[in-house]
């Protein structure tokens, strides 16, 4: 199949982008079209629809994440602080405890606005709308996801019951925040 006829193929697959035509025509001009199938097919198909992003109302993810943060300062001073400060009493006394405070706050709100973003594109993508939408999104990704990945690591760390229900309902009460906002904001 000469070149020509190949570039003729790649446009009129209307999902084939500049990244595939190169790649094809490289394999074209040395002769190894047998890989050139492969690439037809695999491109054919769209493999992830980014358009969900444009429907996301992204000051309502920023204030998920931010409420889903400030949670935390609430949850780990007044509310749990003592009792977590006394499961975490052997980590508190180490050295290097406070070595790098602010970047553990930084990372966290990162890690916080990723899940808004998640909380968001479900929300979009099934159709959430509403506090009590959101409210039993929270509660599905905070018992199903995140508390769930944190008691996974405490178990086999051998973290005490407490710190699990502590860590692990923060999660939740965070998700069910940041959904609550986001949902009840579209």
């Amino acid at each position: 199949m000469p070149l020509k006829k190949i570039r003729q193929v790649l446009m009129e697959c209307s999902s084939v982008n500049t990244a595939s035509f190169t790649f094809a025509s490289t394999f074209a001009n040395r002769k190894k079209i047998i890989y050139f199938n492969a690439i037809i097919y695999v491109t054919k198909y769209q493999i992830m629809n980014t358009e969900i992003l444009n429907h996301i109302n992204w000051v309502a993810v920023l204030v998920g994440g931010l409420a889903y943060f400030f949670l935390g300062a609430i949850w780990y001073t007044a509310l749990f602080g003592k009792k977590w400060r006394e499961y975490n009493a052997a980590l508190m006394n180490e050295t290097n405890a406070g070595k790098g405070a602010a970047a553990t706050m930084v990372i966290s709100v990162i890690l916080m606005l990723v899940c808004s973003l998640g909380l968001a594109i479900l929300a979009e993508r099934f159709g959430i709308f509403g506090w009590m939408g959101g409210l039993k999104l929270g509660v599905l990704t905070g018992f199903c996801f995140a508390a769930t990945a944190v008691h996974i690591s405490y178990v086999y760390e051998k973290r005490p019951l407490g710190l699990h229900l502590i860590n692990g309902l923060y999660n939740v009460a965070g998700n069910i925040i940041a959904a609550i906002i986001i949902c009840c904001w579209r």
